[in-house]
């Protein structure tokens, strides 16, 4: 059986960087908190949890004072900056470039709206923190979609849209949005292209994994895709490897894979999401590589 790592999987480089961020820290300070999991990933949050690494909530922020905070890839709302200032706290800020730069396009597009009585729309999952942090650049006014099924109930279609997506949404939803929104303006008999600004703004990295992910599902008899259960990126990249390969199994590591997953494989794919650690990947491999070798021993 040939076992293959897809070489484009694992952490995008906003994640890398947190990551390294917090390594950093941690060699200088016994504790250090960081506001959420810094990555949807269990298993790396065990791992640095055993270093140091302490997960706390918006709440908890509020009642700190005078240690160290780390901000992770996602981006925070102006708020969390404010709470720093105030207690003293120290912050690492490991948001992504791609995020703050997105924050600030965010911000620049709300407050010309509101000069035009317009929306700010961003294409992205309730709750997301990304996506606090963007709405966190509108005062709140943003309006979130989760798809087209949203528009209708949220939007006015009688005033000027900017749409943005949270960085990590499929660039196939985004389109899919963007044709819908410019169909509901016609249809009102507003022009498009006078009261309509759409920004796809998914970071590319990202975005460039699906049609690989597709190809290395194609080349592989079984697919592993190995990601945390609380990962949006994850859900969605696996459903890209299931529609091309129905033998792709979720999994958070490798204590989930069922021996009956491999009857007859001759090549099984590891693969997973921006939030997934290689080594998480390559113990996969070697479970793999174990159970191969126990079966020929047993045969």
């Amino acid at each position: 059986m040939e076992i293959h790592i897809d070489k484009n999987s694992g952490y995008c480089f906003g994640v890398e960087y947190a990551i390294q961020m917090a390594e950093d820290a941690l060699q200088e300070a016994e504790v250090v908190y960081c506001l959420g999991d810094i990555v949807h990933n269990d298993r790396e949050v065990e791992r640095l949890h055993a270093k140091g690494l302490r997960i706390i909530n918006r709440e908890e922020l509020k009642n700190l004072r005078d240690c160290k905070v780390l901000i992770r890839a996602h981006g925070e709302p102006p708020e969390t900056y404010e709470i720093a200032l105030r207690n003293n706290i120290e912050l690492i800020d490991a948001s992504c470039p791609v995020v703050l730069k997105l924050q600030h396009r965010v911000k620049t597009a709300y407050d010309k709206s509101m000069q035009e009585n317009g929306q700010v729309v961003i294409y992205g999952k309730p709750g997301h923190a990304e996506v606090i942090g963007l709405i966190g650049q509108t005062r709140q006014n943003a309006i979130v979609v989760s798809g087209i099924e949203d528009l209708d109930e949220k939007v006015d279609f009688t005033k000027p849209i900017t749409l943005f997506s949270q960085t990590t949404k499929p660039t196939s939803g985004f389109y899919a949005l963007k044709a819908a929104i410019e169909e509901r303006l016609q249809k009102n008999g507003l022009s498009p292209d006078e009261y309509f600004r759409a920004n796809d703004s998914i970071c590319r990295q990202v975005s460039n994994r699906e049609p690989q992910l597709r190809e290395f599902a194609r080349r592989h008899d079984v697919i592993l895709f190995v990601a945390g259960k609380k990962s949006s990126n994850g859900r969605s990249l696996f459903e890209v490897c299931r529609s091309e390969n129905p033998r792709s199994y979720f999994i958070e590591d490798e204590s989930e894979i069922q021996a009956g997953w491999l009857a007859g494989a001759q090549k099984v794919g590891i693969c997973g999401a921006t939030s997934t650690p290689m080594w998480l990947m390559q113990r996969v491999a070697r479970h793999l590589e174990s159970m191969e070798a126990a079966y020929e021993t047993d045969a």
